[in-house]
């Protein structure tokens, strides 16, 4: 008759309550003890009434405790977790940048709900200014800032405080996707990703590596060997092998000169002053063929000479003498006292042999 009925009553489940209230939000820094609570500007957390915390304790809510905070009058919404329960009743307080993404002023009227998030998996970020790149490591500055946060929501702009610089970072995206936006970040593996900071341009490299190869250029053709200057240079007349190359055109002056007596200027004389101008070498490159009896080694190295050394060699100072003067020993010389000259003197002592040899005949 009672077939259906297995002797008890079924187990009953809990089914999960919610708790929903409005208070008026304030920003942290008007607390009372506002200075013991600088870092929790820094984070997810908000300071809710004790006796937010003696409903929710009356209630059959999920843990960790993790609310949405919305507001009607500007229709935004994120999600938090709960630092405290210590503020005055009736009022909440929110760290600046949840104000700002709530777009709501000092005494705004707010709802405060439960509500259950998704284990994150993944969060795409966006600094907001360039000053982020300045940072040596951003990935271990990050993982120090977000343990202070419950929950990540996609479009809210959160601040960082690194090395008394504050750092806005925006939520772009978020994994598992959901309805709700926001993702829980506690005892969980998040993997991050960085999109360019706002105001980024990327640098156009191609530009950036012919800039250095013309910078190379330069100072290879500054060289003063180059130029006919160097030693090497003139004794195989390098700046005539230039000229010869790059025809008339490389010649700065064709004429004749004069000197102020009247007499002309013999070409041989204006030779070393030619060999000592600037020359152009923009054109064609030359190979160094050198004459008969002549083997490059390379440039000579001239050791460098501060300007001590130098004055130094000016006034004479050999700087190989080290110590001219004269030597003295601290245990003067023992006499001998005993002055009996009957014992014959050691250097009149007949010195042993060094081997003997015995004659067995």
């Amino acid at each position: 008759m009672f077939s259906g009925f297995s002797g008890g009553f079924p187990q009953m489940i809990p089914i999960p309550q919610t708790f929903k209230e409005y208070f008026r939000c304030y920003p942290i820094k008007m607390m009372k003890d506002a200075g013991s609570k600088d870092a929790s500007n820094y984070g997810g957390k908000i300071f809710l009434p004790p006796s937010a915390l003696h409903k929710l304790t009356m209630l059959n809510i999920r843990y960790p405790m993790l609310f949405k905070i919305s507001s009607k009058n500007t229709g935004k919404f994120t999600h938090s977790g709960v630092l405290e329960f210590t503020s005055d009743e009736g009022r909440c307080y929110l760290p600046d940048w949840m104000m700002s993404t709530l777009n709501i002023s000092t005494g705004h009227v707010v709802s405060i709900e439960t509500t259950d998030l998704a284990q994150g998996q993944y969060v795409k970020l966006e600094p907001q200014s360039t000053d982020f790149l300045e940072i040596s490591d951003p990935k271990a500055v990050l993982e120090n800032a977000l343990r202070n946060f419950t929950t990540l929501t996609v479009g809210d702009i959160i601040e960082l405080n690194y090395n008394n610089h504050v750092y806005k970072i925006k939520i772009l995206e978020v994994k598992p996707e959901s309805s709700s936006g926001g993702i829980c970040v506690i005892e969980t593996d998040l993997v991050t990703d960085f999109a360019p900071p706002v105001g980024y341009v990327e640098p156009d490299y191609e530009k950036i590596k012919e800039e250095n190869e013309r910078k190379k250029r330069e100072q290879a053709l500054s060289a003063p060997s180059l130029k006919g200057k160097g030693s090497m240079a003139r004794q195989i007349n390098y700046a005539d092998m230039l000229k010869d190359t790059a025809g008339e055109a490389m010649k700065k002056f064709q004429g004749g000169g004069n000197r102020l007596s009247g007499k002309k200027v013999q070409p041989e004389e204006t030779k070393e002053e030619i060999n000592t101008k600037e020359l152009d070498l923009s054109g064609p490159v030359r190979p160094l063929e050198l004459p008969d009896g002549y083997y490059f080694f390379g440039f000579p190295v001239k050791p460098y000479v501060d300007e001590f050394e130098k004055a130094e060699k000016e006034q004479g100072v050999d700087d190989r003498v080290v110590f001219n003067g004269e030597g003295q020993t601290l245990r003067s010389a023992k006499k001998r006292k005993d002055k009996n000259k009957s014992h014959p003197p050691n250097k009149n002592k007949v010195r042993s042999p060094e081997a003997i040899v015995i004659d067995s005949d």
